[in-house]
């Protein structure tokens, strides 16, 4: 009998020593851009971070394994310009007049990052971190904005004040929350000059962090001049494909000046939102062979439950226009961790985090729209399948991860 228990325990050791890893994804096709890896592969993970990424490695090897045929397995998508602050400190319900609330727009959706794009600014920063970014289980980076009280309700009125932009207790709130603020952000700017867009440059070269510009108004300041003469290398340009920027010559070919600026280093960034992304540019740009560096979303309320809906929605509708699939995934990964100054995220690589969305690739026949109410044909739809933060399986949409329950002895709460 003794030597029985003792057999026993022997095979359940040596059991739980081969299972080195808590989880393996077996059987999907990695897309890393940054790694230039694009074949079948298996990721084990341990401890929150990728252990092993092999040919074949043996569902035994692991507490966990993933039967992921079929699937696309990429770095978590990282969404560099939503909202999940406007108007939070006005709601005592917490869910704000515009914002979304993070870990329910991203986890569904195969995003483990997220940048707020200037919800909130030196004023309020301490309120958002706080309340939101402490809380979340979706990573959250900020860019804070140029005025201190940030986008302070639903309308455009704070970020006209141009007394509210100070320098000195912008700095000091960035000094606080170094890791955690990402960039400047101006937005809105209703005026015939370009003092916002150089105060946030100003304030982004004391602190050596980049600058998202929302150009705002194309009817009273050049948008090329403030892309020429303004921004610097690294600094982002949000909305690119809202009308009417002057993107396009006459012949429809994206203008020389935009063409100088990608070399220059100035980034150009989607930024869909319920306003800001129109057909009549965004295909003759990508045509003519100039995608954008990085896609997101400009997620809030309205743009949520209208036409953009999600960032695998948008990336959708980029494949629609000609953009490669491997493209689409580097600006939704390897790009926005970049721009961000992030470049740890983003990749799959041994030793980094395990965030981790895993996609399927529908066929057949989908339309895409615009905000102009414009629509385009396309054969492929991105859709999530899984989610992965930091080693943790937060989704699973057809439930790979559970057991048939006559089967799999398990206890259920009587209440």
């Amino acid at each position: 009998m003794l030597r029985i228990l003792a057999s026993a325990l022997l095979v359940c050791a040596l059991s739980a020593q081969a299972q080195q890893y808590d989880v393996v994804l077996r059987n999907g096709h990695l897309i890393d851009p940054k790694n230039n890896i694009d074949t079948q592969r298996d990721v084990a993970i341990r401890d929150g971070k990728i252990a092993a990424i092999e040919a074949s490695i043996p569902a035994s090897a692991a507490k966990r394994s993933v039967d992921i045929s079929g699937l696309y397995l990429t770095p978590g998508l990282i969404d560099i310009h939503e909202h999940v602050f406007i108007g939070l400190r006005h709601n005592a319900w917490g869910n704000g007049d515009l914002s979304v609330q993070a870990d329910v727009m991203a986890v569904p959706n195969g995003v483990t990052t997220i940048a707020d794009a200037g919800s909130s600014g030196w004023r309020d920063f301490p309120e958002f971190r706080h309340r939101v970014i402490d809380t979340a289980k979706t990573r959250i980076f900020a860019f804070i904005n140029i005025v201190g009280a940030g986008m302070a309700n639903a309308d455009d009125v704070a970020e006209q004040n141009e007394h509210d932009m100070d320098l000195d207790a912008l700095s000091k709130t960035i000094a606080e929350n170094k890791g955690i603020i990402v960039g400047i952000k101006t937005a809105h700017w209703q005026q015939p000059n370009f003092d916002s867009v150089q105060k946030a440059v100003a304030a982004g070269t004391r602190n050596h962090l980049p600058v998202m510009v929302d150009f705002g108004w194309f009817d009273n300041k050049s948008y090329e001049q403030m892309i020429r003469t303004i921004l610097r290398p690294g600094d982002i340009s949000t909305h690119v494909f809202r009308m009417p920027a002057p993107l396009l010559t006459p012949d429809g070919k994206p203008a020389p000046y935009m063409l100088d600026a990608r070399r220059r280093g100035i980034k150009f960034d989607v930024g869909h939102g319920g306003g800001s992304f129109n057909f009549a540019l965004a295909e003759p740009m990508v045509k003519g062979g100039f995608f954008p560096d990085s896609i997101s979303t400009d997620l809030h309320v309205d743009s949520a439950t209208g036409v953009m809906l999600n960032l695998p929605n948008v990336m959708s509708k980029m494949l629609a226009l000609g953009v490669p699939f491997v493209e689409v995934i580097r600006e939704s990964t390897t790009n926005p961790a970049t721009e961000i100054g992030h470049p740890e995220l983003g990749q799959l690589a041994v030793g980094a985090v395990a965030d981790i969305a895993v996609l399927r690739l529908d066929h057949g026949h989908y339309s895409y729209a615009d905000l102009a109410g414009g629509k385009v044909d396309g054969t492929e739809r991105i859709v999530p399948e899984m989610t992965l933060r930091a080693g943790h399986i937060v989704f699973d949409l057809n439930a790979r991860t559970a057991v048939p329950w006559r089967q799999g002895h398990l206890k259920y709460a009587t209440r």
